[in-house]
């Protein structure tokens, strides 16, 4: 087993990705802003998240505000703004956005790693804050947090993409 993911990223290595990512998919005029310090308050709302099976095992976790998504879904799909989302597309949205992150994160932990497929819900059990790393942020006043944590073990079966 590798060190915990808190020995290998720290909060200003995934606020940086984080927000390259949101630029490259999101809008280049949209700015993803850093919260205060590394772990903000938590965003309750729907989340999206990868798993990462490699030296390291563990979850990339995307969480918004349910305020946010519909905004978010209409920046990222080049919706008009009187467009309403549908609940797939907005499941979509947020697993593209788990899978872009988790590909960054990935490519920056030891190696070599795969990706499980992007996956929406509830998102797995945080494992212990030494194999967590939190930050918070927001988008147009709608919170948001990325949580990159450590599984207990590899989980008993992964897709593999991306390798």
């Amino acid at each position: 087993m590798s060190a915990p993911i808190t020995h290998l990223l720290d909060g200003e290595t995934v606020t940086a990705v984080a927000g390259e990512v949101w630029s490259a998919l999101v809008g280049e005029e949209e700015y993803l802003l850093p919260g205060f310090g590394p772990v903000g308050p938590a965003v309750a709302g729907p989340s999206s998240w990868v798993t990462v099976t490699g030296p390291w095992n563990g979850v990339v976790v995307l969480t918004c505000e349910q305020s946010g998504t519909a905004d978010l879904t209409r920046s990222v799909l080049q919706m008009r703004a009187d467009e309403e989302p549908t609940e797939e597309d907005v499941d979509d949205v947020l697993r593209e956005l788990a899978n872009i992150l988790g590909g960054n994160v990935k490519s920056l932990l030891p190696g070599p790693s795969t990706l499980g497929l992007p996956e929406t819900g509830t998102p797995p059990v945080r494992a212990d804050d030494e194999d967590t790393c939190r930050v918070s942020a927001s988008w147009r006043g709608h919170d948001l947090a990325i949580t990159i944590q450590g599984a207990s073990e590899a989980p008993a079966t992964t897709t593999e993409v991306n390798k």
